[in-house]
């Protein structure tokens, strides 16, 4: 594969810019375990603040984010509802079971958003002959959906049925900075449809590694046992916190690029009569593609288009997801547009 393939299989794949290298190089830091780290420290305040949360614990992937969420609002035996298509049952290689214990109730929902309805009426009975409903989990934007921005409404029905069963509510916000620039909602208004909220600093918004779990200040004191107990402790991190810091100070509203690029690319792929997306269903940066070829299948798909310096992640048989990012632009698009149509109609 050429080191200068266009590379559309996801926005983690983005290499930090001069800018960003520059504030890691010049980065304050500390031991985070024995004394606090400052940069990790001004990075937390930041995200908190941000989200509109009392506090925030910078840790280094997106799953562990989740799963200390999960750890820290559960017991091993407790039930968790979500929606089917959930990054946290789904792509987190069996954690919710394996690290705590847990069991899933996951529903089917509208594009990614569960249904009030449906929540209501998959919460356990009290009774000894049941698992405890412990936790929802909800997801913005839903990944498995094609980065459809989860709509508000639906989400402050959801949290109001868990509130209302004193259950508490997190939220997989992983892409939530895409749902802020393609919705214009503020962070601090989906964060409170959710007790407690993780966020993905190494996907679009361009950091070589990290995420934020935040929530009120006692959810944050058991996230730190948490952490400890998945290995998720930082030494010097304010090399990679200033990273983060950058990035969710200056990238945000850069985003909506990468939003009118992924549409721009729905409109080329859907022209081709053997690959079908519906350009009204991208919201933000995920394009999911489906194939309907007799020689070709998503990922034979996949493998021609390495060949022509194009990488993109067969989903399914016959599903392809494209994900734009910092890193592409218009002629990579043309360059995907070339090699399709040097594959597809020859």
């Amino acid at each position: 594969m050429s080191p200068n393939a266009s590379d559309f299989r996801s926005d983690t794949v983005t290499k930090p810019t001069a800018a960003m290298r520059a504030v890691i190089a010049a980065a304050e830091v500390g031991d985070d375990v024995l004394d606090g780290d400052p940069t990790v420290g001004a990075l937390q305040d930041f995200a908190a603040a941000w989200l509109g949360k009392e506090a925030a614990l910078f840790v280094p992937s997106g799953t562990m984010a989740n799963q200390i969420a999960l750890g820290s609002w559960t017991r091993p035996g407790d039930e968790i509802v979500t929606e089917q298509g959930a990054h946290v049952v789904n792509f987190e290689g069996g954690a919710t079971g394996f690290l705590h214990g847990l069991q899933s109730r996951t529903l089917r929902g509208v594009n990614g958003a569960l249904q009030a309805a449906d929540v209501q009426a998959a919460l356990q009975p009290d009774s000894i002959h049941c698992p405890k409903t412990a936790l929802v989990c909800v997801e913005q934007t839903h990944m498995s959906a094609g980065g459809r921005v989860v709509p508000l409404d639906a989400l402050r029905a959801v949290h109001r049925v868990a509130y209302g069963a004193g259950i508490p509510l997190h939220m997989d916000g992983a892409r939530l900075a895409n749902a802020v620039s393609a919705s214009g909602t503020s962070a601090r208004e989906w964060a409170a449809c959710a007790d407690s909220v993780s966020l993905c600093l190494s996907k679009g918004l361009g950091a070589p590694i990290g995420s934020i779990v935040a929530g009120d200040k006692d959810f944050i004191e058991r996230a730190k046992l948490v952490r400890k107990r998945l290995g998720g402790w930082w030494r010097q991190a304010g090399l990679v916190a200033a990273a983060g810091l950058y990035a969710l100070q200056n990238n945000v509203e850069r985003l909506a690029q990468d939003h009118a690029l992924a549409k721009d690319m729905a409109e080329r792929l859907n022209s081709f009569e053997n690959l079908s997306c519906d350009p009204a269903s991208v919201e933000t940066n995920l394009v999911l593609v489906t194939l309907n070829h007799p020689d070709h299948s998503a990922a034979s798909l996949s493998a021609k288009l390495g060949s022509e310096g194009v990488r993109v992640l067969p989903m399914g048989e016959n599903v392809l997801r494209f994900v734009t990012h910092m890193d592409v632009g218009t002629e990579d698009v043309d360059k995907l547009h070339a090699a399709l149509t040097k594959i597809l109609v020859g």
